[in-house]
This record gives C-alpha cells, structure tokens and sequence, in this order.
C-alpha cells in the first residue's frame, strides 16, 4: 500500500511539474496535460503532498512480522498483529517471528525469500579433520514481550544488523567450540545428536569454557567388539591427540560464558542442525578403508557365526543321540527290571506253594500220627481186655468170611421194585458186592 500511494504521489507530482516546465505547444500533443491549467497544477502539487502525507501515516503489517514503531516525537510502539496500521510518520523497524539462517556447500544450490544463506565454512574437529559444515538455524524473537522486543529492535536498528551483527558471530563461535568438543571419528561414529545438542545449547545458553584433555588416543574400532582394528594415517604408531572437555562446577553442571548468548537479547533457538557435511580428501580415504575393513570384518563375523552355529548343530545332534541312547537302555532297564520283579513274584509264589505243601504234609503227617495213636490207643485197650491185634484181625477176618458165606447162600430176586423205580439197585448191589468179596478171599 505504501508503494501505490508513493507511486500515485509521484505522478502528480510529475504532472505538476511537466505543467510548469513545458511550453503549451509541447502539452498539447500530450493527452495527459491537455486541459490542465498552472491553477489545476498547483492542486495537484497539493494533492501530491496530501497522498504523500497518507504514505506516512499508515503502513500494511504482513503477518509474520513484528514492527517497533519509533515516532518522531519520541516514544514507540510494538505491532505483532497484519493489517493496515498507523505509524503517524514514524520510522519502522520490522523482524520476522522466526528468522531462517541456512549454510550452502555450492552456490548452485537453489534459495528462497526470506532466508539468510551464507557460504559454509570450513572447520577443524579435535583429531584435526577439516571439513565444510553446512547447519541450519531458525531463531525466534521475542514479541510476545513488548518491552524486550522494542530494546533490541533499537539496540541493532534492523533486521540484517540482527543476523550479521549479533546471531551469525555467536553461531560461529558455537559451530567452532563444539568442533574442539568431539573428533571426525566420532561424529561419524554416531555423535551427530550430540554435536547438534553442543551447537544448540551454546547458541541460547552461552558458550561452554573448555579445558584441554591430553590422553592417549584411542584405537578406532571397526565393526563388532569381537574382531578390533587399527586404522592409521600416515604414521605407523599412535600419537597423543589434543582434546578438549567441558568444564563442571561444584553441582556437575557446565561452566559458561553468558556474555554473548542470544537468550539475552530475547532470542531463541528453535532449530540448530548440520545439514551436511564435505569432508577432507584424506578423511574421505580414510573413511573408505574403514568401509572396506568394514566389509571384511562382517565377512569375518558372518564366518564366525556360521562356524558357532556349526558347532552348535554338532551339539544338539549329540545330545540327541545321548537321549535316544538314554532313552533306549532306561527302556531295556525298565523290561529287565519288570522281568526280575515277576521272576522274583513267581519265586515268592513257589516258596507260598511249598510252604502250603509243607503244611499240607505236615497235617497228613499229624493226621496219620492221631491215626496211629488212636490204632494204638484201641490196641493197647483190646490188650488191657487180654486180646492181642492179631487176635483181634482174626476175629475180624473170620467175621467177614461168615457174612460173605450166609450171603452166598441165599437165593433173591432177579428183579427188584422199589417205589416206582425197576432196576438191580441197592440190596442187588450189595450181594453182588459180598459175591466179590468172597471171591477175592478165595472161598
């Protein structure tokens, strides 16, 4: 808006002037002054001031923008808010919320409005590793705070002074104090996240004080714990290395110089990366024998393992067997323990069986013992009553062949009826019997 009213001013004041200064033969073959009289010029001089005079007044606020306003009376005014403002002829000072600060490697890289680019410079790492680091940075001011605003827009009068004057020197300081904090090995060995929390915490914190820290320098290892190797430039043994650390106070905290942080100017950090990096040529060597010896030693590895999950295969394979071994005697044990316990249960049972057998012996024993004593009981008596056992067979004997012979005499029935029944049986029977008995003492 300020360019259209400074432009419309300008033209009447050009067509004011061209009134004055041009003969009248010459304004008439010029539309735009034909009809315009020196009293019609006059109002348009006025009329030019007056626009002019707009010009001053107000002022379009583009978003994204805080504006101190210094009036020519004295005093100013913080606007944070887009739109058409009054300034009342005052001089603005406008700054971007955040300010983008962007490194470039080459100057084909492409660039937008808005942003602040500057060549990437080289720099050195505390193993002496040079290389062009490009960062990225966005810092953010303070508006919300209108009197810590309107103190630094009139301390650095514009936005340029801010970056060039105040924000690009403290980076530079931070970016090199973080680079004596840490080696190229390092870095690349994956303390990128530290380096960029070093460069972020010093750019809004304050610088760190440092301290030198000699020791021996450190064997770079490649790959695995497992397989360790040297990587060496230029010199066949290892020399002490310069480097440095972070000084502590009492409390473990670091030691810093505040003096040139940018909190103190109400500025904040919102982004502080390493966007790329060119190392070395040497570095660059450097790292592809490490790729290499990389390489060889995952080969190496891979190797290793295959050989452990070789033996391992060895292993299981034989402690199968063992169980199957094992497996197959507690089986052949279990049959033979199962044979010897029903052998020894057939033994218990023989053992029960002649036990009962003894018994059984011992009973017909006790039994032809009572027997006996009982023959020799009734002997002993018959001898009492003077009858010897011969005496007494005899008398038996001679019975016997008695009734056998008073059978034999007498003559019965052929048939014999018993109730219901017709057969040979009972008295038939028993005649038939002593007949068999007589035959067998030969009478």
């Amino acid at each position: 808006m300020n360019f259209i009213l400074g432009l419309i001013a300008a033209i009447l004041f050009a067509i004011a002037v061209a009134v004055f200064l041009l003969p009248d033969s010459v304004k008439q073959k010029i539309p735009v002054l034909k009809g315009i009289t020196t009293s019609r010029a006059v109002l348009l001089i006025f009329a030019g001031i007056i626009v002019a005079g707009l010009n001053g007044l107000t002022f379009y606020a583009k978003p994204g923008t805080a504006y101190a306003v210094q009036y020519l009376w004295g005093g100013d005014q913080a606007i944070t808010s887009q739109g058409i403002k009054f300034k009342y002829w005052g001089r603005l000072i406008p700054m971007s919320f955040e300010i983008p600060i962007q490194d470039i490697l080459n100057e084909e890289s492409p660039r937008e409005e808005g942003i602040y680019y500057q060549r990437a410079k080289q720099r050195e790492f505390s193993d002496a590793i040079k290389a062009d680091i490009a960062t990225s940075l966005v810092i953010g001011i303070n508006y919300k705070d209108k009197a810590k605003f309107l103190d630094m827009a009139d301390k650095n009068r514009s936005e340029e002074r801010l970056v060039y004057g105040r924000i690009i020197p403290v980076y530079e300081q931070a970016l090199k104090n973080t680079c004596k904090l840490m080696s190229a090995q390092e870095y690349i060995s994956g303390a990128s996240a530290q380096f960029d929390y070093y460069l972020r915490d010093q750019l809004e914190n304050g610088m760190y004080l440092t301290e030198e820290d000699i020791d021996s320098a450190k064997v770079d290892v490649i790959g695995d714990s497992t397989v360790k190797r040297t990587v060496v430039s230029g010199a066949a043994s290892l020399e002490k290395q310069r480097a440095y650390r972070i000084r502590k106070n009492a409390a473990g905290d670091p030691m810093r110089d505040t003096s040139n942080s940018l909190k103190k100017y109400g500025l904040t950090v919102i982004q502080a990366a390493v966007t790329n990096i060119d190392w070395e040529p040497s570095f660059d060597t450097r790292l592809q024998l490490q790729k290499e010896q990389v390489a060889q030693t995952q080969l190496e590895k891979q190797e290793a393992e295959k050989e452990y999950y070789a033996t391992q295969k060895a292993i299981q394979k034989g402690e199968r067997e063992k169980a199957e071994e094992r497996a197959r005697l507690e089986k052949m044990q279990i049959k033979e323990t199962i044979a010897a316990e029903t052998k020894a249960k057939a033994a218990v049972y023989i053992v029960e069986e002649e036990k009962l057998n003894l018994e059984a012996e011992q009973l017909r024993a006790a039994r032809k013992k009572v027997a006996a004593d009982a023959s020799y009981y009734e002997n002993s008596k018959l001898v009492a009553a003077g009858l010897s056992p011969q005496d007494r067979a005899q008398i038996d004997k001679e019975v016997a062949i008695g009734v056998a012979q008073a059978i034999s005499a007498l003559t019965l029935p052929e048939v014999y009826i018993s109730g219901e029944q017709k057969g040979n049986n009972g008295i038939l029977t028993e005649l038939l019997g002593a007949d068999v008995a007589r035959k067998m003492l030969g009478n």
